[in-house]
């Protein structure tokens, strides 16, 4: 049986992998390595090929990764360590022992700016960061695709019932308060973590049931759920879901000042990884709906 090695197996991504490990969806094709800093200091790197060369997993799925945006800002030499270095370790001991690769990225990496003709953003568009988060997790894409059998996976907007995230920050501040102002200048769209997972796993499937193709669809890909929201969008439906009697008001981004510059166009075009896996992205209000009933039990 084919194992599959998780790193950052504790955070929003990671646990939404475990759940599907649970739920026995993958039994007997797939046995899954789960691992955190505890585990496996990802940034260690003999730590790191002395764990691969001792698993020898068929796949590597990077789900670690240095997400505090605004503290990258000041914590640059971490956010290098962590979302490129780290990355350069575990490439390299894929490569050694012929595991497939898999590295999570971001809409970080383009510069933000809306194009006029307000399409989404295609995996061959220029790339342009703004941020020490969105350079380091570019450098790290640079290392995962100088590996042939690796994928690079971009998303947004991530949340999960796990974690720390959007969703329930608005939760939590719609029980507080009976306003709030949230950025509607800023477009993109909310991911559910357990869409992402799956996706993920799909691809390495995909893969294993079709070697004779696999060398030719390794690659750069986006993956978010379907439909197009802005931060005030995504907190209103979070407040009619959940219940909340708070009022959401748009805000400009000026009026939210943040250390690292935010995006104002994250849209991105799943088009390629549509085509190529033949999946079916659900829009992003269905998927709410899915993980708040899970959140709300």
């Amino acid at each position: 049986m084919n194992k599959i090695l998780v790193t950052g197996a504790n955070g929003q991504l990671g646990n939404e992998l475990r759940d599907i490990d649970r739920s026995g969806r993958y039994a007997g094709r797939y046995a899954f390595v789960f691992t955190d800093v505890a585990e496996l200091d990802i940034t260690d790197r003999a730590a790191v090929r002395a764990f691969v060369e001792a698993e020898r997993p068929a796949w590597i799925i990077n789900a670690a990764a240095y997400t505090a945006v605004d503290r990258a800002e000041e914590d640059a030499e971490r956010a290098e360590l962590l979302n490129a270095q780290a990355v350069r370790n575990l490439v390299s001991a894929a490569e050694a022992t012929g595991a497939r690769f898999i590295q999570i990225s971001t809409d970080y990496v383009f510069d933000g700016r809306m194009p006029a003709d307000r399409r989404p953003l295609a995996e061959s568009d220029p790339t342009g960061p703004r941020s020490v988060y969105g350079a380091t997790k570019l450098k790290g894409e640079r290392y995962a695709l100088g590996y042939k059998r690796s994928f690079v996976v971009r998303t947004a907007w991530l949340y999960s019932t796990y974690g720390n995230n959007f969703v329930k920050t608005m939760l939590r501040l719609g029980a507080e308060r009976p306003e709030l102002g949230v950025v509607a200048d800023q477009w993109g769209t909310p991911t559910y973590a357990a869409d992402l997972a799956a996706a993920l796993l799909r691809m390495a499937a995909f893969c294993d049931e079709h070697p004779e193709r696999a060398e030719e669809l390794f690659g750069l890909y986006h993956y978010t759920n379907e439909g197009i929201a802005t931060w005030c969008d995504f907190a209103s439906k979070i407040m009619r879901i959940g219940g909340r009697n708070c009022t959401v008001k748009g805000i400009a981004t000026a009026d939210y000042p943040t250390p690292a510059e935010r995006p104002a166009w994250s849209v991105l075009s799943k088009k390629k990884i549509r085509d190529v896996f033949g999946l079916e992205i659900p829009d992003w209000k269905e998927s709410l709906v899915r993980c708040m009933t899970r959140l709300l039990k």
